[in-house]
C-alpha cells in the first residue's frame, strides 16, 4: 500500500488542489447546484450515485474500469449474456427486491431451483443439509445432517443445547471457526462449515469474524439459548422455512436472483443514471483525494494519461478498503492503521456443454467442496442451468452451463483483473475446469463437449472479514463520519454480498442529512 504523504508535502497537496480548481472550472465540468462526486462505479458507487441524484445533487461519477458493475458483471460465452460474478442475492432482507422493484424489474425476480446442492466429501458427496447461516444446521437430528456428520458427529453437534450460553459468546471478537467448533464440534465446522464458508466468501472459517459475516448470531445464542436455535430464529425471522414453520429451507432459497441475470440490475441503474443526467465516466482513475479551504472535496483523476479533477460539496468512495484509506491517508491518517486487508483472488471458469447426461442434474444446484478433500482444485460449482429455470429455457435441453470457482483467502498469486480468456494461465485452468466438473457432477465431460468457456480474475473483489474486522470499520467509519460531507460505502465496509450493500449504501446516503450536508 502506499503511504500517506507527510507534512513535507502540504504545499504539493495544496498545488493538486489548485490545479484541479482550474481545470474543473476551465473546463465547465461542474453542474450547477449541490455537487457529489462519487469514486467507484460498483453496485454500491452506482446506487449512491442514484439516491444522492433523487435527493437534488447533480453527480460524477469515476469508474477506473472499462465496464459498470463491480462484481456484478457479465461476459458473454456461447453465444450467452451470462453473470461473470454475483449470480445471486441473499433474501433474508428485502432490500435488493425493493431495489430491483424500483428499477421496474420487480417482475423479473426469481427464486432458484428448491432441489438444493451437494457438498463434496473426503469419503464421497452427500447432499447439502437444510441449514441456516454459513452452513450451520439449524437441526442437528435432520436426515441430511446425520448422513453428513455420522452418528458420533450429530451426537457432539447435539451437545449444543445443553452448554451454558455463554460459551462461544463473551469474547469481545470470535471466528466462525471457533463458534462453531465450540458449540457444535470439529465434524460440523470441517464437514458442513468449510464447504460454505469457502464457496461464498472465499474464506477460511478460521480468519472469519463471526460478527461480520453472520450479524446477530451470537447474540442470538445468548437469546434463544443454542447456536441451532439461534440459526432457526435468524431464519425464521425473515420468513425462510420450509413452509411448516419448522426446519429451514434447503441452501438456495435463501437467495434470489433476476431473469436475465444479476447484471441486469447494473443495466438498469445506468440506464436511470443516465436519464437523471448522472456524469458517468469510465477509464477514470482517481488519484488524489483532498479538502479546500473551503471546506469542499476535490479528486483528482487519470484518464488515458491525462489529469483531470472534480470538486464537489459531498465525496463518496465506493472504491475497495485498501484504496479508500490511500486516498484518503493524508487528509485524514488516523485511517491509515485501519486499513483492511485485501480479498483473494478469484478465478471463475464457465463452461457452456452440449451434454444431454446432465438433463438430470445429478449434483442438483451445484457442489460445494469442503476444504480437505482430496483431487478437487475448485472450491465450488454452481450448474447454472440446473440451478436457474430462466438460464435452462434459454439454452434448451442438453445445454448446460456450469459455474466453477477457484481461490481461497491466503492465494499469494497478484492476478490482475480481467475480463475474457486468451490469457496466460487460462489453458491449466481450462483442464482443471474439466477434471473437476467431471469428478464433482459425477459425469464425463471432455474438451469435445465444451461450446464455448471463459475464465474471469477478480482480484481482491471479495472483502476479506478477518477477525476483528467488524470493530476497525466501526472505527473507521467513526472518524469519517467526522468529515463533513464524506460517505464511505463497499462491501468491505458492509459486509459481503448484494444485500448487505444496497441496504447499507441506501442507509448512508439517507443519513448524510443527519450529518449537516446538503443531501
Amino acid at each position: 500500500m502506499e503511504h500517506p504523504q507527510g507534512p513535507e508535502k502540504q504545499s504539493g497537496r495544496a498545488s493538486t488542489a489548485q490545479l484541479i480548481h482550474r481545470l474543473t472550472h476551465r473546463h465547465g465540468d461542474r453542474p450547477a447546484g449541490p455537487h457529489a462526486v462519487v469514486v467507484g462505479g460498483g453496485v454500491s458507487g452506482l446506487l449512491a450515485a442514484r439516491d444522492l441524484a433523487a435527493a437534488g445533487h447533480a453527480v460524477t461519477v469515476l469508474e477506473a474500469g472499462s465496464a459498470w458493475g463491480g462484481c456484478v458483471g457479465v461476459h458473454e460465452v456461447a453465444g450467452l449474456r451470462l453473470d461473470s460474478g454475483a449470480e445471486s442475492f441473499a433474501t433474508r432482507t428485502t432490500a435488493v427486491a425493493d431495489l430491483a422493484a424500483e428499477l421496474g424489474l420487480g417482475g423479473r425476480l426469481v427464486s432458484p431451483n428448491p432441489a438444493g446442492a451437494w457438498v463434496a466429501l473426503p469419503d464421497g458427496p452427500v447432499p447439502l443439509p437444510r441449514t441456516g447461516i454459513l452452513g450451520i444446521p439449524a437441526d442437528v437430528h435432520a436426515p441430511e445432517v446425520r448422513a453428513a456428520l455420522g452418528r458420533s458427529g450429530v451426537l457432539r453437534a447435539a451437545l449444543d443445547a445443553r452448554l451454558p450460553v455463554t460459551v462461544g459468546t463473551t469474547e469481545k471478537t470470535s471466528s466462525v471457526a471457533d463458534l462453531v467448533r465450540a458449540r457444535m464440534g470439529e465434524r460440523v465446522l470441517d464437514r458442513l462449515v468449510a464447504p460454505v464458508v469457502a464457496g461464498v466468501h472465499s474464506a477460511d472459517p478460521e480468519l472469519l469474524d463471526v460478527d461480520m459475516v453472520a450479524p446477530g448470531l451470537r447474540a442470538g445464542i445468548r437469546e434463544h439459548g443454542s447456536l441451532a436455535a439461534a440459526v432457526a430464529a435468524l431464519r425464521g425471522a425473515a420468513g425462510e422455512t420450509d413452509g411448516t414453520g419448522q426446519a429451514p429451507a434447503r441452501p438456495g432459497s435463501a437467495v434470489g436472483g433476476l431473469s436475465g441475470g444479476m447484471h441486469v440490475l447494473v443495466e438498469a441503474l445506468v440506464a436511470g443514471l443516465e436519464r437523471a443526467g448522472v456524469d458517468l465516466r469510465l477509464r477514470h482513475t482517481a488519484t488524489v483525494v483532498s479538502r479546500t479551504a473551503a471546506g469542499t472535496w476535490t479528486v483528482g483523476w487519470d484518464h488515458a494519461g491525462a489529469p483531470g479533477g472534480v470538486e464537489a460539496e459531498v465525496l463518496v468512495l465506493a472504491t475497495d478498503g485498501p484504496t479508500v484509506v490511500r486516498l484518503l491517508g493524508a487528509e485524514v491518517p488516523a485511517l491509515v492503521p485501519l486499513a483492511p486487508e485485501r480479498g483473494p483472488n478469484v478465478r471463475l471458469v464457465t463452461l457452456v456443454v452440449d451434454l444431454p447426461d446432465l438433463d438430470a442434474a445429478p449434483r442438483g444446484t451445484g457442489v460445494l467442496v469442503a476444504p480437505q478433500t482430496p483431487g478437487i482444485r475448485a472450491k465450488a460449482l454452481t450448474h447454472a442451468t440446473a440451478k436457474w429455470e430462466w438460464l435452462a429455457d434459454e439454452t434448451g435441453p442438453g445445454t448446460h452451463v456450469l459455474r466453477l470457482s477457484y481461490g481461497r483467502a491466503g492465494d499469494v498469486a497478484s492476478e490482475a483483473v480481467r475480463l475474457g480468456g486468451g490469457g496466460p494461465g487460462d489453458a491449466e485452468l481450462f483442464a482443471d475446469a474439466l477434471a473437476d466438473a467431471t469428478i464433482l457432477l459425477a459425469t464425463p465431460i471432455s474438451v469435445s463437449d465444451v461450446l464455448g468457456w471463459d475464465v474471469v480474475r477478480w482480484r481482491g473483489a471479495l472483502p476479506f472479514a478477518a477477525v476483528g474486522h467488524k470493530a476497525r470499520m466501526a472505527q473507521l467509519r467513526d472518524l469519517a463520519d467526522r468529515e463533513p460531507g464524506l460517505l464511505v460505502v463497499g462491501g468491505w465496509v458492509a459486509g459481503n454480498g448484494l444485500a448487505a450493500v444496497v441496504a447499507d449504501t441506501r442507509a448512508r446516503v439517507a443519513a448524510l442529512a443527519g450529518r449537516g450536508t446538503t443531501a
